[in-house]
């Protein structure tokens, strides 16, 4: 006999239908980094993209500040296993940065100050999906969570979505960032648990 009836999604309001596998749910928002925490003044802060063939395309804060913004309300899934729902940001889409930006590229390596690195498709920044994000719930992005500003793909595992974003490197090949050239999986999808090379 079957313990739920078949088609049962829930409660109405029940989230736990959203957990990827292997995830719970918290209320809390954990501070993993893999180094100390970069202290960047947004006098100093500048965004670059820089294509295959050395095109670059940059933007200082107030610049960034002026561009068009979004506030996508998404659900966060990080590789540690914690999932934080209906998370609230505000942020320039990579559609608006990549508009005008000439490529042939597939593939983008996301740099960060302090070092920090990551790969992602390019495609997987277009179409909706990932924001250079400056807010949280509604208050400037502390330090601690990626500020002044982070690179926010909340389809993939959260360590895809760089802190302290400083620039995207369009590439024609993939490229491993930090994390992947230490083991972690080059995808990151939480619905299939890519968390590792071989997932």
């Amino acid at each position: 006999m079957a313990v739920v009836s078949r088609g049962f999604r829930g409660r109405p309001g029940d989230t736990h239908h959203k957990l990827p596998p292997g995830q719970y749910e918290t209320t809390d928002f954990p501070v993993l980094s893999a180094g100390p925490t970069p202290r960047v003044d947004r006098d100093a802060w500048e965004f670059t993209i820089r294509t295959e063939t050395g095109a670059r395309h940059s933007w200082d804060w107030a610049q960034f500040m002026a561009l068009p913004s979004q506030t996508p309300t998404v659900d966060l899934h990080c590789v540690t296993k914690w999932s934080k729902f209906a998370t609230e940001w505000q942020g320039v889409s990579l559609d608006v940065l990549l508009e005008d930006v000439e490529t042939a590229a597939e593939f983008a390596l996301v740099h960060s100050y302090g070092g920090y690195t990551t790969n992602l498709p390019l495609e997987d920044l277009l179409d909706g999906k990932a924001w250079i994000a400056y807010r949280y719930d509604g208050e400037e992005l502390a330090p601690e969570h990626g500020g002044p500003a982070r690179l926010l793909v909340p389809h993939l595992y959260l360590w895809k979505s760089a802190k302290w974003v400083r620039g995207i490197h369009l590439l024609l090949e993939d490229e491993p960032g930090f994390w992947e050239s230490a083991g972690y999986h080059d995808y990151g999808d939480p619905w299939r648990e890519q968390r590792y090379q071989g997932d």
